[in-house]
């Protein structure tokens, strides 16, 4: 036994090759992916969290050479503490400029909407009268009804969820007098099950008319043919002379696809989307240079004076160990804090210099279009190229470009659009150059008998840009064009 054991027994020598992270280098991936308002809030965090930190203080020298440009009515709401303290009537007044900061934050306050399930819930108790167990079925099944409008789930499967969420058993002839009193409601086409049952039910509102009569027709038996765009076959099945068709085209095309938008319902999410723009850029035609500087309110930090100040305590005979415990600790949590303090002031400082490098390198290559605007001066420009002029790490660039905005004086741009390969490895044309030729010849072609992708090739040809046709097929997808058959008019 002992034998065997032995010889199972063996040293094998490997050669391992690993990779680990440095924690450092994790956080500062985490912050150059933060946009400016996403910083800011990290920042603010960080100042709640951790005592040794603080907003550095300007100089009173700088305080006082600022222009005193603060109106009456703002010295008196400088009195408040808070917003939150300042009486209503002092917000609601109408004797400040229409764009006064509080003035706004008091009216978009007020314009808070209901949400799609309160909308059309209103709307039903205002036209039926509904008992509790009505009123719980019209509920569930407005609550499988997506942004867009349309029912997400069965009858069937929604009646399963009543009876184990209600505790009730809803008959299948009330689970569908209710679904058709909900598909009633305003706008025409809400609870509709797919993009042909809307379409129906907006038709079926209209008044009576041919038109009507044959888009009906269109949408109930030949949707298949009307969504290919199979015209000639659709004049044949039909029997119809082609200004009828046209006339029940146009019909349908005023046709709302997303009745739920007729509702127009405020959502603040969206209200509050919007680009803050990372980096700005000045060009001086005189001097023919720019100038780059990193927006947002970001603070000057600082260590807390007395964490700074605060050194190794050093023992007398007479402390006893209880107390040299407690000492030590208290330290060791001081020095803990000052240490996370300095090292996300040098993370602030480190993200800062990245992008400035990287917002350089990316100018500097794409010099031409930052003075003309004009996208078709953009150059290919890959990852690779800010890497072999800046020396940082490909991962750096990425995550550094990402989600960010350029201000310049043609307008507010995002860094990612100044990557873009090249079509062909042997010229030096950019994507940008092509995909704008291709719109402008989708834009210019014959719409009643539109370029294939071949034909768009031949044309980019003849222009001088020599790119294959699945090229072509796939920037003609990035610019949101279909192919040639669903662009065709009758």
């Amino acid at each position: 036994m002992n034998r065997k054991a032995k010889e199972s027994l063996q040293q094998v020598q490997q050669l391992r090759l690993s990779q680990r992270l440095n924690p450092q280098n994790v956080a500062l991936g985490r912050l150059l992916e933060m946009s400016v308002p996403e910083l800011e809030d990290e920042i603010r965090r960080e100042l709640d969290d951790n005592p040794a930190l603080e907003v550095r203080e300007a100089n009173d020298n700088d305080s006082q050479e600022r222009d005193f440009t603060e109106s009456s009515e703002e010295l008196q709401l400088a009195d408040y503490a808070d917003a939150d303290d300042i009486p209503a009537y002092m917000q609601k007044a109408k004797n400040r400029a229409a764009d006064d900061p509080i003035y706004e934050a008091a009216a978009l306050a007020a314009d808070d909407g209901d949400s799609l399930i309160e909308a059309l819930m209103q709307r039903l108790a205002s036209e039926y009268r509904l008992s509790d167990s009505d009123l719980k079925i019209a509920e569930n099944i407005i609550g499988n009804i997506d942004a867009n409008g349309y029912m997400t789930r069965s009858l069937a499967a929604i009646a399963d969820d009543i009876a184990i969420n209600e505790g009730i058993e809803p008959e299948p002839d009330d689970m569908n007098r209710i679904f058709r009193q909900i598909r009633a409601l305003d706008p025409a086409g809400i609870g509709a099950i797919d993009l042909r049952d809307c379409l129906l039910l907006q038709i079926d509102r209209l008044e009576p008319s041919v038109r009507a009569r044959t888009a009906r027709e269109i949408i109930a038996n030949y949707f298949d043919l009307f969504s290919k765009k199979h015209y000639d076959r659709l004049l044949s099945q039909l029997e119809i002379s082609r200004e009828n068709l046209i006339e029940a085209l146009d019909l349908i095309k005023s046709l709302n696809p997303k009745p739920a938008s007729a509702l127009d319902l405020a959502r603040p999410s969206d209200r509050a989307r919007h680009i803050s723009p990372d980096i700005a850029l000045d060009y001086d035609a005189v001097s023919d240079s720019f100038t780059i500087t990193l927006l947002g309110n970001i603070p000057e930090l600082a260590i807390e004076e007395s964490f700074a100040a605060m050194s190794e305590p050093e023992h007398s005979p007479q402390t006893t160990t209880a107390a040299r415990q407690r000492q030590k600790q208290a330290f060791a949590f001081i020095k803990r804090k000052r240490d996370d303090a300095e090292s996300f002031i040098r993370l602030i400082e480190m993200r800062s210099t990245t992008l400035l490098v990287i917002a350089k390198a990316i100018v500097n290559f794409q010099r031409q279009f930052f003075i003309s605007g004009e996208k078709a001066d953009i150059r290919p420009m890959i990852l690779r190229d800010i890497a072999a002029n800046t020396g940082l790490d490909l991962s750096v660039i990425s995550r550094a470009s990402a989600g960010k905005y350029i201000l310049t004086s043609h307008g507010i741009y995002p860094l990612k659009l100044f990557f873009n390969e090249r079509p062909d490895a042997d010229n030096d044309i950019s994507s940008h150059e092509i995909l704008n030729a291709i719109s402008t010849l989708i834009q210019a072609e014959d719409k009643h008998a539109p370029m294939s992708d071949q034909a768009i090739c031949e044309a980019l040809a003849i222009k001088g840009y020599d790119i294959a046709r699945r090229t072509v097929a796939k920037y003609r997808e990035r610019l949101g064009f279909p192919v040639a058959r669903l662009r065709k008019q009758i």
